[in-house]
């Protein structure tokens, strides 16, 4: 297969889950009408980023793996032969949670799953109180399209995270996402935010010779408590490829972007800038301490 079509569903927030359930399926079933094979849906996109505020109360709208969220995708997927990588609220056990994608096969099943390693703890992003870090490595997870490197929004600020999965053989890095503005901030502000965060990721795509695929939320969501201006998720979807450099790109509005991934890149670029074969690993202990005093 030297041609992989990969789709990118950017969507904004419904009034309740049902409703955004049925958006993240429209967009998949229109991205294999148009012939894709894997589907990248945002990070908890079955409903609001509820992570503004710390709510014990929200903490009801986690689910089991294998659960709800599975079963539905897992049939969409079999019903479209098509590979959908899926992000969810996982109850692990009672007071154990974790923000999980789940990539469920062509075939209906679930292929593997990654829990989130990296949690941030900002004003308005209070992940910590919800998410327990994960405990599954950095390990890809092998599907009929290819060996997917899965990870999660603030995974993807981690060169390291980046890194292992490409050691361990991905094909593709994914990342579902869920970021944005302070509608308060200055739009110099903003527009330094949001090329920090393209530009680290398509660093990932350079350093490991690999396409990228970082699927986002648009739209603005308010603090429910009022105490915050709430989140402007900036959307700016897109896919890179092994040198960077942009295959499809998307706007601050609704769309699904699609694209065509030729397989065979990253072989040749690995080739010309061979960054693989020429690390001191030998001289790379000090990347275990959290900081060399």
């Amino acid at each position: 297969m030297e041609k992989l079509k990969v789709a990118l569903v950017q969507q904004g927030l419904r009034q309740d889950r049902e409703a955004n359930i049925e958006a993240s399926a429209a967009g998949i079933r229109n991205a294999a009408r148009e012939g894709a094979r894997l589907v990248v849906l945002q990070e908890l996109h079955t409903g609001r980023y509820f992570c503004q505020t710390e709510e014990t109360g929200c903490f009801d709208m986690a689910e089991p793996v294998p659960g709800p969220s599975t079963e539905y995708f897992g049939k969409l997927a079999k019903e479209l032969g098509v590979v959908i990588v899926t992000s969810l609220f996982e109850r692990r056990a009672p007071g154990l949670y974790h923000n999980t994608a789940v990539v469920l096969e062509a075939d209906g099943s679930i292929a593997g799953k990654y829990r989130k390693m990296h949690i941030p703890d900002d004003p308005a992003f209070y992940e910590k109180f919800y998410f327990t870090p994960g405990d599954l490595g950095f390990e890809p997870i092998r599907t009929s399209v290819g060996s997917l490197g899965v990870l999660v929004c603030w995974d993807q600020w981690y060169p390291e995270a980046a890194r292992l999965m490409a050691l361990a053989g991905a094909e593709l890095l994914i990342y579902p996402t869920a970021i944005g503005w302070d509608p308060r901030d200055v739009p110099d502000e903003q527009q330094r935010q949001l090329d920090a965060w393209v530009t680290v990721q398509r660093g990932h795509a350079v350093a490991n010779g690999i396409p990228v695929l970082v699927a986002n939320r648009v739209g603005l969501e308010n603090d429910p408590s009022g105490q915050g201006a709430g989140i402007q998720f900036w959307g700016n979807s897109f896919v890179a490829g092994p040198q960077g450099e942009f295959l499809a790109r998307g706007g601050e509005q609704e769309e699904l972007l699609l694209v065509d991934i030729d397989r065979r890149r990253s072989e040749d670029v690995r080739r010309i800038w061979p960054f693989l074969r020429d690390r001191r690993i030998d001289y790379y202990g000090d990347l275990v301490k959290r900081y060399r005093d």
